[in-house]
């Protein structure tokens, strides 16, 4: 098995972030460091380890969705030392990782999951996973607003994929309103980008389903686990 899909298969990243690790010499095998990322790993019979902790293949695959608080970081390690994500599921003996983030001000549902497949399967841009979410937005759009955000906005050095966006609710004296979103990027605050592009700044943001995954009824920085039919749904994402 190569390196980095043997590295996602034990839950410690997804295959792209596997690369990284492996890239920055923090992966030994046997002993000895391994940098190529065309390395083949003998999953019964090699020593792997990162930064100096042996991993292993977990035969306990977990698959949860978190109801993520604001004020929590989906990252494991945070420079300013605030509270994420896994500091919520510490009663899960199994070391799961969240696919993709939410932004530390952003709440609402986080899949997490030690079965590295399905975190490549969900996070590579090619799959094209909607995400829903409800965000607050200052104002209220105007239709040509909204096509143009529907259309693709230019943020930064790209241009966004078509998305969806409609008003659910507004209230023109508190100038205000609540929209549905559905992208299928997963960039860095993208959401929140986009609004902003249209002129109409995200107060705050909530993602409420991935694909057909839902919250249900989980109340926040609580978590349940996904039934099979779920998984099976999520396993079958072309």
């Amino acid at each position: 098995m190569r390196i980095n899909k043997y590295i996602a298969s034990c839950g410690v990243a997804s295959r792209r972030k596997a690369e990284e690790i492996i890239l920055q010499g923090r992966v030994k095998v046997n002993g000895k460091t391994v940098e190529e990322l065309s390395f083949s790993v003998d999953e019964d019979n090699d020593i792997v380890e990162i930064d100096n902790e042996q991993i292993g293949l977990d035969e306990n695959k977990v698959y949860i969705v978190l109801n993520k608080p604001e004020g929590y970081i989906t990252t494991v390690k945070d420079q300013f030392d605030r509270p994420s994500v896994l500091d919520l599921v510490k009663d899960i003996k199994e070391r799961i990782y969240p696919i993709g983030r939410l932004d530390y001000e952003t709440s609402g549902l986080l899949i997490l999951t030690n079965d590295g497949d399905l975190t490549y399967t969900l996070t590579h841009p090619k799959h094209e996973v909607d995400k829903t979410y409800m965000a607050i937005v200052k104002g209220i759009p105007t239709p040509e607003q909204m096509k143009e955000f529907e259309s693709g906005l230019y943020i930064e050095d790209y241009k966004t994929a078509p998305a969806k966006i409609k008003i659910v609710k507004k209230d023109e004296e508190k100038n205000y309103a609540i929209c549905q979103i559905k992208i299928h990027e997963g960039r860095n605050r993208q959401v929140r980008k986009m609004c902003r592009a249209i002129n109409h700044p995200v107060m705050r943001l909530r993602r409420v389903a991935m694909g057909k995954i839902t919250l249900k009824e989980t109340e926040i920085g609580k978590y349940r686990y996904l039934t099979d039919e779920e998984i099976q749904y999520l396993k079958g994402l072309k």
